[in-house]
């Protein structure tokens, strides 16, 4: 993993790299010191707040949205990706690791999400895509994720008390299972919302229009203020994945 933690890392900032946020405005206003990871920069931590850890672990929102992510769909798309070594989930809705670490999430029976692991270490997303050609690969289509969808991931103990505030679905730990998906509306939006826990620690990654991003946030971060949730950075959750 390639990761800035040089002195010089605090003077990074998004507008040097071709893809950013589109919350990396708010971002640099919360005093956000932002590193490289493998070729994107993301939000490392807020230089004005302490042991994100901790905070991650009762209430944290954190900005993903920068991060490799791909989708397909198709007949054909099942078969192809199987070939290619995917291991599949059995059924729609669920999500499933793989060896590198990435995450298949089968939304129906012919289309999928990829989604890299948190530290961008993993290949697997962009090996498929070089993979994929319009000439040799029937009845599968590639869907342009990172440009189409946000992604966020929102952690702690009291995730699922604050997503009950803007979602109809029971989240609770013993209701919503690991790996488990909801395609949804949250805050009136429609959402993927998928559980991917860091060790002990409750996470739901949640993907949206990428329209919707500065509202979505906005959104939960309201949703968090009775519980003092608050943004953190990705060295919070390497932390948690860690312990």
């Amino acid at each position: 993993m390639k990761v800035n933690t040089t002195p010089e890392a605090g003077a990074l900032a998004p507008t040097h790299y071709p893809r950013r946020s589109q919350l990396y405005r708010q971002h640099v206003i919360a005093g956000a010191r932002f590193e490289e990871v493998a070729g994107s920069v993301v939000v490392a931590e807020y230089i004005d707040k302490t042991d994100e850890a901790q905070q991650a672990a009762k209430l944290a929102l954190v900005d993903l949205s920068t991060l490799s992510r791909v989708g397909f769909k198709g007949a054909g798309a099942p078969d192809w990706l199987e070939e290619q070594g995917a291991r599949l989930p059995d059924s729609p809705n669920r999500a499933r690791r793989q060896g590198d670490g990435s995450l298949i999430v089968r939304l129906s029976t012919d289309e999928f999400l990829f989604l890299c692991d948190l530290t961008s270490d993993s290949t697997f997303t962009a090996r498929l895509w070089d993979s994929w050609s319009f000439q040799s690969t029937k009845g599968v289509y590639p869907l342009p994720r990172a440009d189409s969808h946000c992604w966020f991931a929102l952690t702690g103990v009291h995730a699922p008390t604050a997503l009950a505030k803007i979602c109809g679905i029971d989240f609770h730990t013993h209701r919503f299972s690991k790996s488990e998906v909801a395609q949804t509306s949250l805050a009136r939006v429609s959402a993927i919302i998928l559980r991917d826990d860091l060790a002990t620690t409750p996470c739901f990654l949640i993907l949206s229009d990428v329209s919707s991003a500065e509202y979505l946030w906005d959104a939960l971060m309201d949703a968090m203020l009775e519980f003092q949730g608050d943004a953190v950075g990705m060295v919070a959750l390497r932390t948690l994945t860690t312990n």
